[in-house]
Protein backbone atom coordinates (compact mmCIF):
# COMPACT_ATOMS: atom_id res chain seq x y z
CA UNK A 1 0.00 0.00 0.00
CA UNK A 2 1.47 3.32 -0.68
CA UNK A 3 0.47 5.09 2.39
CA UNK A 4 3.04 7.19 4.19
CA UNK A 5 3.17 8.90 7.58
CA UNK A 6 6.17 11.28 7.36
CA UNK A 7 6.82 12.83 10.65
CA UNK A 8 9.19 16.19 11.93
CA UNK A 9 8.36 17.93 8.78
CA UNK A 10 6.59 21.50 8.87
CA UNK A 11 5.39 23.39 5.83
CA UNK A 12 7.27 27.17 6.69
CA UNK A 13 5.63 29.04 3.84
CA UNK A 14 3.93 28.67 0.56
CA UNK A 15 3.58 31.47 -2.43
CA UNK A 16 1.95 31.57 -5.84
CA UNK A 17 2.69 33.72 -9.39
CA UNK A 18 0.47 34.15 -12.31
CA UNK A 19 0.77 35.95 -15.90
CA UNK A 20 -0.89 39.27 -15.63
CA UNK A 21 -2.67 38.22 -18.62
CA UNK A 22 -5.99 37.88 -17.86
CA UNK A 23 -8.30 36.05 -20.46
CA UNK A 24 -11.94 35.64 -20.00
CA UNK A 25 -14.40 32.60 -21.45
CA UNK A 26 -16.39 34.98 -23.47
CA UNK A 27 -13.14 36.32 -24.83
CA UNK A 28 -12.63 33.22 -26.24
CA UNK A 29 -12.82 32.85 -30.80
CA UNK A 30 -13.52 29.16 -30.22
CA UNK A 31 -16.87 30.15 -28.06
CA UNK A 32 -20.47 31.80 -29.06
CA UNK A 33 -21.56 33.85 -26.21
CA UNK A 34 -24.44 31.61 -25.35
CA UNK A 35 -21.90 28.67 -25.24
CA UNK A 36 -19.06 30.92 -23.27
CA UNK A 37 -22.37 31.46 -20.63
CA UNK A 38 -23.26 27.63 -20.19
CA UNK A 39 -19.71 26.53 -19.84
CA UNK A 40 -19.65 29.30 -17.15
CA UNK A 41 -22.47 28.00 -15.54
CA UNK A 42 -21.44 24.74 -15.49
CA UNK A 43 -17.57 24.46 -15.41
CA UNK A 44 -17.55 27.28 -13.65
CA UNK A 45 -14.49 28.72 -14.77
CA UNK A 46 -14.70 32.36 -16.05
CA UNK A 47 -11.53 33.59 -17.01
CA UNK A 48 -7.72 32.24 -16.48
CA UNK A 49 -4.28 33.71 -16.32
CA UNK A 50 -2.14 33.39 -19.26
CA UNK A 51 1.44 33.34 -20.06
CA UNK A 52 3.33 34.42 -22.82
CA UNK A 53 5.23 32.27 -25.16
CA UNK A 54 8.14 33.74 -23.32
CA UNK A 55 7.34 32.85 -20.10
CA UNK A 56 7.74 29.09 -18.89
CA UNK A 57 5.90 27.44 -15.59
CA UNK A 58 9.98 27.91 -14.05
CA UNK A 59 9.61 31.53 -14.52
CA UNK A 60 6.76 31.46 -12.45
CA UNK A 61 7.85 29.16 -10.03
CA UNK A 62 11.06 31.31 -9.46
CA UNK A 63 9.61 34.41 -8.74
CA UNK A 64 7.63 32.68 -6.40
CA UNK A 65 10.49 31.17 -4.86
CA UNK A 66 12.35 33.96 -4.54
CA UNK A 67 9.30 36.52 -2.83
CA UNK A 68 8.76 33.44 -0.44
CA UNK A 69 12.34 32.68 0.59
CA UNK A 70 12.68 36.65 1.40
CA UNK A 71 9.76 36.44 3.71
CA UNK A 72 10.88 33.59 5.25
CA UNK A 73 14.11 35.06 5.91
CA UNK A 74 16.04 31.42 4.70
CA UNK A 75 19.60 31.35 4.19
CA UNK A 76 19.96 29.97 0.43
CA UNK A 77 22.55 28.13 1.13
CA UNK A 78 20.49 25.94 4.28
CA UNK A 79 17.73 25.02 1.15
CA UNK A 80 19.15 21.11 0.77
CA UNK A 81 16.41 19.92 -1.28
CA UNK A 82 14.81 21.82 -4.47
CA UNK A 83 11.97 19.60 -6.43
CA UNK A 84 10.26 21.03 -9.78
CA UNK A 85 6.86 19.13 -10.31
CA UNK A 86 5.60 20.45 -14.10
CA UNK A 87 4.73 18.61 -17.13
CA UNK A 88 6.10 21.92 -18.42
CA UNK A 89 9.61 22.04 -18.19
CA UNK A 90 11.87 24.26 -19.99
CA UNK A 91 13.48 21.46 -22.05
CA UNK A 92 13.27 17.63 -22.50
CA UNK A 93 16.95 17.03 -20.92
CA UNK A 94 18.58 18.91 -18.56
CA UNK A 95 16.08 18.66 -15.69
CA UNK A 96 14.71 21.65 -15.04
CA UNK A 97 15.05 21.62 -11.56
CA UNK A 98 18.79 21.72 -12.08
CA UNK A 99 18.78 25.36 -13.72
CA UNK A 100 16.70 26.61 -11.12
CA UNK A 101 19.58 26.10 -8.66
CA UNK A 102 21.76 28.27 -10.65
CA UNK A 103 18.69 30.82 -11.39
CA UNK A 104 17.65 30.68 -7.36
CA UNK A 105 21.66 30.93 -6.20
CA UNK A 106 21.10 27.58 -3.91
CA UNK A 107 24.25 25.85 -3.37
CA UNK A 108 25.83 23.07 -5.67
CA UNK A 109 24.95 20.62 -2.73
CA UNK A 110 21.64 21.00 -3.69
CA UNK A 111 19.22 17.91 -4.27
CA UNK A 112 17.34 18.10 -7.70
CA UNK A 113 14.92 16.28 -9.16
CA UNK A 114 11.85 16.72 -12.07
CA UNK A 115 8.76 15.32 -10.62
CA UNK A 116 6.06 15.27 -14.15
CA UNK A 117 3.11 14.58 -11.94
CA UNK A 118 0.67 16.59 -13.41
CA UNK A 119 -2.68 17.42 -11.20
CA UNK A 120 -1.08 14.98 -8.41
CA UNK A 121 2.34 17.00 -8.33
CA UNK A 122 1.79 18.50 -4.91
CA UNK A 123 0.88 15.75 -3.35
CA UNK A 124 3.46 13.99 -4.98
CA UNK A 125 6.23 16.40 -4.30
CA UNK A 126 5.35 16.87 -0.49
CA UNK A 127 5.78 13.30 0.15
CA UNK A 128 9.03 13.14 -1.27
CA UNK A 129 10.38 16.20 -0.14
CA UNK A 130 9.00 15.64 3.26
CA UNK A 131 10.27 12.00 3.30
CA UNK A 132 13.66 13.22 2.53
CA UNK A 133 13.36 15.63 5.65
CA UNK A 134 12.30 12.89 7.55
CA UNK A 135 14.86 10.83 7.14
CA UNK A 136 16.85 13.04 9.06
CA UNK A 137 19.26 13.80 6.48
CA UNK A 138 18.59 16.79 5.13
CA UNK A 139 16.72 20.22 6.83
CA UNK A 140 14.65 22.05 4.53
CA UNK A 141 13.57 21.53 0.82
CA UNK A 142 11.87 23.61 -1.57
CA UNK A 143 9.22 22.40 -3.82
CA UNK A 144 8.49 24.18 -7.02
CA UNK A 145 5.52 23.56 -8.83
CA UNK A 146 3.74 24.70 -11.50
CA UNK A 147 2.73 24.57 -15.45
CA UNK A 148 1.69 26.26 -18.96
CA UNK A 149 -0.71 23.57 -19.54
CA UNK A 150 -2.22 25.41 -22.12
CA UNK A 151 0.44 25.47 -25.05
CA UNK A 152 0.79 21.59 -24.83
CA UNK A 153 -2.51 21.42 -26.44
CA UNK A 154 -4.19 22.91 -29.44
CA UNK A 155 -5.41 26.12 -29.37
CA UNK A 156 -8.58 24.66 -31.80
CA UNK A 157 -9.39 21.98 -28.92
CA UNK A 158 -12.33 23.67 -27.25
CA UNK A 159 -12.19 20.83 -24.68
CA UNK A 160 -8.80 21.79 -23.61
CA UNK A 161 -8.68 25.72 -24.27
CA UNK A 162 -11.06 27.29 -21.65
CA UNK A 163 -10.47 25.21 -18.97
CA UNK A 164 -6.31 25.68 -17.95
CA UNK A 165 -4.70 28.82 -16.59
CA UNK A 166 -0.77 28.89 -15.96
CA UNK A 167 0.87 29.37 -12.33
CA UNK A 168 3.59 28.73 -10.15
CA UNK A 169 3.95 27.62 -7.18
CA UNK A 170 6.48 27.32 -4.00
CA UNK A 171 6.42 25.29 -0.72
CA UNK A 172 9.24 25.67 2.00
CA UNK A 173 8.92 22.50 4.31
CA UNK A 174 11.44 22.18 7.40
CA UNK A 175 12.49 20.04 10.39
CA UNK A 176 10.48 20.44 13.12
CA UNK A 177 10.21 17.55 15.81
CA UNK A 178 7.01 19.62 16.73
CA UNK A 179 5.31 19.11 13.48
CA UNK A 180 1.84 17.05 13.57
CA UNK A 181 2.22 13.78 11.59
CA UNK A 182 1.34 14.12 7.56
CA UNK A 183 -0.37 11.08 6.65
CA UNK A 184 -0.23 10.51 2.42
CA UNK A 185 -2.26 7.65 0.54
CA UNK A 186 -1.68 7.33 -3.08
CA UNK A 187 -3.33 5.00 -5.94
CA UNK A 188 -2.66 4.53 -9.72
CA UNK A 189 -4.72 3.12 -12.75
CA UNK A 190 -2.34 2.86 -15.17
CA UNK A 191 -4.65 1.16 -17.70
CA UNK A 192 -6.23 4.61 -17.63
CA UNK A 193 -3.22 6.38 -19.07
CA UNK A 194 -4.98 7.08 -22.34
CA UNK A 195 -7.60 9.19 -21.07
CA UNK A 196 -5.25 12.63 -20.59
CA UNK A 197 -2.00 11.90 -22.50
CA UNK A 198 0.12 13.89 -25.32
CA UNK A 199 0.17 10.62 -27.72
CA UNK A 200 3.74 12.02 -29.84
CA UNK A 201 6.68 13.56 -28.90
CA UNK A 202 8.07 11.09 -27.11
CA UNK A 203 10.53 8.25 -27.74
CA UNK A 204 7.40 5.79 -27.85
CA UNK A 205 5.94 7.80 -31.26
CA UNK A 206 8.52 10.51 -32.15
CA UNK A 207 7.72 13.55 -33.76
CA UNK A 208 7.27 13.18 -37.30
CA UNK A 209 5.81 15.53 -39.80
CA UNK A 210 2.54 13.46 -39.68
CA UNK A 211 2.78 14.32 -35.64
CA UNK A 212 1.52 17.98 -36.81
CA UNK A 213 -1.15 17.35 -38.78
CA UNK A 214 -4.32 18.63 -37.40
CA UNK A 215 -7.30 16.27 -37.42
CA UNK A 216 -11.23 17.33 -36.87
CA UNK A 217 -12.80 15.52 -34.45
CA UNK A 218 -16.26 17.66 -34.62
CA UNK A 219 -17.61 19.64 -32.00
CA UNK A 220 -14.98 22.02 -31.88
CA UNK A 221 -12.10 19.63 -31.64
CA UNK A 222 -9.40 20.33 -33.73
CA UNK A 223 -5.63 19.08 -33.01
CA UNK A 224 -2.77 16.83 -33.93
CA UNK A 225 -1.36 13.99 -32.47
CA UNK A 226 1.60 16.01 -30.67
CA UNK A 227 -0.85 17.92 -28.70
CA UNK A 228 -2.10 17.09 -25.34
CA UNK A 229 -5.77 15.30 -25.21
CA UNK A 230 -8.62 15.04 -22.82
CA UNK A 231 -11.05 12.14 -23.07
CA UNK A 232 -13.52 14.08 -21.08
CA UNK A 233 -16.06 11.55 -20.34
CA UNK A 234 -13.44 9.17 -18.74
CA UNK A 235 -11.61 11.84 -16.93
CA UNK A 236 -14.84 12.50 -15.73
CA UNK A 237 -16.20 9.54 -14.57
CA UNK A 238 -12.71 8.35 -13.15
CA UNK A 239 -12.71 11.89 -10.68
CA UNK A 240 -16.22 11.26 -9.98
CA UNK A 241 -15.48 7.58 -8.87
CA UNK A 242 -12.20 6.78 -7.26
CA UNK A 243 -10.85 9.71 -5.78
CA UNK A 244 -14.46 10.44 -3.40
CA UNK A 245 -14.42 6.40 -3.11
CA UNK A 246 -10.53 6.88 -1.63
CA UNK A 247 -11.06 9.71 0.28
CA UNK A 248 -14.13 7.94 1.88
CA UNK A 249 -11.90 4.97 2.93
CA UNK A 250 -8.94 7.17 4.34
CA UNK A 251 -11.46 9.19 6.64
CA UNK A 252 -12.45 5.81 8.04
CA UNK A 253 -8.79 4.34 8.41
CA UNK A 254 -7.70 7.35 10.10
CA UNK A 255 -10.89 8.36 12.60
CA UNK A 256 -11.19 11.23 10.94
CA UNK A 257 -14.78 13.65 11.80
CA UNK A 258 -15.17 15.49 8.53
CA UNK A 259 -17.38 17.67 10.62
CA UNK A 260 -16.13 17.88 13.56
CA UNK A 261 -12.55 17.24 12.67
CA UNK A 262 -11.35 19.02 9.54
CA UNK A 263 -11.19 23.15 8.78
CA UNK A 264 -11.14 23.01 5.23
CA UNK A 265 -11.22 20.04 2.20
CA UNK A 266 -8.58 20.89 -0.70
CA UNK A 267 -9.77 19.78 -3.53
CA UNK A 268 -7.89 19.71 -7.11
CA UNK A 269 -9.88 22.41 -9.46
CA UNK A 270 -10.42 20.28 -11.83
CA UNK A 271 -13.87 22.08 -13.35
CA UNK A 272 -17.08 23.20 -10.93
CA UNK A 273 -19.53 20.25 -12.31
CA UNK A 274 -16.13 17.42 -10.90
CA UNK A 275 -15.52 19.25 -7.57
CA UNK A 276 -19.71 19.93 -7.03
CA UNK A 277 -19.95 16.01 -7.57
CA UNK A 278 -17.06 14.91 -4.90
CA UNK A 279 -18.61 17.20 -2.08
CA UNK A 280 -22.12 15.63 -2.96
CA UNK A 281 -20.40 12.48 -2.81
CA UNK A 282 -18.56 12.69 0.57
CA UNK A 283 -20.89 14.99 2.12
CA UNK A 284 -18.63 17.37 2.70
CA UNK A 285 -19.70 21.13 4.68
CA UNK A 286 -19.51 23.52 1.88
CA UNK A 287 -18.02 26.53 3.86
CA UNK A 288 -14.98 23.96 4.29
CA UNK A 289 -14.64 23.52 0.56
CA UNK A 290 -12.68 26.65 -0.84
CA UNK A 291 -13.08 27.08 -4.65
CA UNK A 292 -10.74 29.17 -6.97
CA UNK A 293 -11.39 27.93 -10.53
CA UNK A 294 -13.80 30.58 -11.40
CA UNK A 295 -10.94 33.13 -11.24
CA UNK A 296 -7.49 30.98 -12.03
CA UNK A 297 -9.12 27.54 -14.45
CA UNK A 298 -7.40 24.49 -13.62
CA UNK A 299 -3.63 24.84 -12.32
CA UNK A 300 -2.77 21.39 -12.77
CA UNK A 301 -0.14 20.36 -9.73
CA UNK A 302 -0.29 24.17 -8.67
CA UNK A 303 -4.02 23.69 -7.82
CA UNK A 304 -3.65 23.04 -3.86
CA UNK A 305 -1.37 25.37 -3.49
CA UNK A 306 -2.46 28.39 -4.65
CA UNK A 307 -5.91 27.46 -3.04
CA UNK A 308 -3.61 28.00 -0.37
CA UNK A 309 -2.25 31.44 -1.43
CA UNK A 310 -5.78 32.71 -2.99
CA UNK A 311 -8.47 31.26 -0.68
CA UNK A 312 -6.94 30.19 3.14
CA UNK A 313 -3.71 33.08 3.56
CA UNK A 314 -5.23 35.01 6.32
CA UNK A 315 -6.48 31.65 7.41
CA UNK A 316 -3.24 29.79 7.47
CA UNK A 317 -1.03 32.59 8.47
CA UNK A 318 -2.53 32.70 11.42
CA UNK A 319 -3.08 29.43 13.27
CA UNK A 320 -2.92 25.54 12.67
CA UNK A 321 -5.07 24.60 9.72
CA UNK A 322 -6.37 20.93 9.62
CA UNK A 323 -6.23 20.30 5.83
CA UNK A 324 -7.77 17.18 3.67
CA UNK A 325 -6.86 17.25 0.67
CA UNK A 326 -7.85 15.64 -2.70
CA UNK A 327 -5.89 15.41 -6.07
CA UNK A 328 -6.47 13.83 -9.27
CA UNK A 329 -5.19 13.23 -12.91
CA UNK A 330 -2.32 11.86 -15.06
CA UNK A 331 -1.66 8.27 -14.71
CA UNK A 332 -4.14 7.96 -14.02
CA UNK A 333 -3.26 8.87 -10.47
CA UNK A 334 -4.75 10.51 -7.16
CA UNK A 335 -4.11 10.56 -3.30
CA UNK A 336 -5.23 12.01 -0.59
CA UNK A 337 -3.17 14.11 2.71
CA UNK A 338 -4.29 15.07 6.08
CA UNK A 339 -2.17 17.65 7.31
CA UNK A 340 -2.48 20.38 9.85
CA UNK A 341 -0.23 23.22 8.87
CA UNK A 342 0.59 26.84 9.87
CA UNK A 343 0.82 29.30 11.30
CA UNK A 344 3.05 30.24 7.85
CA UNK A 345 4.35 32.48 5.86
CA UNK A 346 2.21 33.35 3.07
CA UNK A 347 3.30 36.50 0.53
CA UNK A 348 0.12 38.06 -1.38
CA UNK A 349 0.29 36.61 -5.05
CA UNK A 350 2.84 37.25 -7.29
CA UNK A 351 2.65 38.75 -11.04
CA UNK A 352 5.11 37.84 -14.05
Amino acid sequence: MAKWRIQNVRMAGVSACVPENVVKTEDIDLMSPEEAEVFNNTVGIKKRHIAPDTVCASDMCQKAAEKLIEELGWDKGSIDVLIFESVTGDYKTPPTSCLLQDRLGLPDTTFCLDMPMGCCGCLYAITVGGNLISSGNVKRALLLIGDTALRMGSLKDKSRVPLFGDCGTAIALEFDESAPEIVVDFHTLGKGYEALMTPHGGFRNPATPESFVEEDFGNGIVRAPIHTLINGMNVFSFAISKPPKSVEQFLEAEGIDRNEDVDYFLIHQANKMIVDRVVKKLKLPLDKVPYNLEEYGNLGGASIPSLMVTRLRDQLKSSPQRLIMSSFGLGLSWATMSATFGPMVIPEIQTI
